[in-house]
């Protein structure tokens, strides 16, 4: 989900950094007493702390594949429980928090798939840090998502990340947000992105000054629309022209 990404740490471990650096670190308590860290500015009451050589330190594949295992028998339950597919949920896992159940963005995405407090709510969860918790509703939303935008995985990460609000004021395209693009090029970097089916189209029949008209779109109706299911049928040689 969109937002600069920080961490929640405990306020021992800012002794750290020292007083010359590359880079920032912005830290600021809020008023539950979690300690956020960003690489931002937090507003009024940050705290500023260097960090000494930033521009060599790296993080490495290994140590976030530590943290992906812990979570394995979660990511297998819920994904088979929505009907997804376990590698698309762990891209998106280590893409949003890189495997890290404390994690929170400066907008408030919270935990393992960043969940906004709105739409934690929304999917029954109480504890967004609880691995758990979190896992169960970001899969559930995931696959919402995917039915919202026709088995689209494509469509479904952007709306997961701008909202799907912002996939639909685009004509049910990416849209064009760098923060958008970027986050889908990462998770087709973990894991191969399907767009959905292209041999299949749905009808919708609305009613236009009392008659019913037909409509059709790729794009499965949301809202509570009658719709059906219509296969494209495939051309064979016979009957191309």
């Amino acid at each position: 989900m969109r937002g600069r990404l920080s961490f929640v740490v405990p306020a021992a471990l800012l002794c750290l950094w020292g007083s010359t650096a590359d880079a920032q670190i912005y830290a600021k308590k809020q008023a539950d007493g979690t300690l956020v860290l960003s690489d931002r500015p937090l507003g009024p009451g940050t705290q500023t702390y260097a960090v000494p050589g930033s521009n060599t330190i790296r993080t490495t594949v290994p140590m976030v594949a530590g943290k992906a295992s812990r979570y394995d028998d979660l990511i297998e339950q819920h994904a088979a429980a929505h009907n997804l597919r376990p590698e698309l949920v762990r891209a998106v896992i280590h893409v949003e928090s890189a495997f890290n159940p404390r994690a929170r963005s400066n907008k408030g995405a919270m935990g393992l798939m960043q969940l906004m407090e709105g739409t934690a709510s929304d999917l029954g969860v109480q504890n967004a840090y609880d691995p758990a918790q979190n896992i169960a509703g970001g899969v559930a939303y995931l696959r919402k998502l995917l039915d919202r935008f026709g088995g689209d995985e494509e469509l479904a990460l952007a709306a997961y990340n701008a909202g799907p609000g912002a996939v639909e004021k685009y004509g049910s395209a990416v849209p064009p947000y760098r923060e958008t693009r970027d986050y889908i090029q990462k998770v087709k970097a973990r894991t191969e992105v399907s767009a959905a089916p292209k041999n299949v189209i749905y009808k919708i029949i609305e009613i236009v000054d009392g008659r019913p008209v037909p409509r059709y779109s790729n794009v499965k109706p949301t809202g509570g629309q009658q719709y059906e299911v219509v296969k494209r049928p495939t051309l064979t040689a016979s009957a191309l022209p």
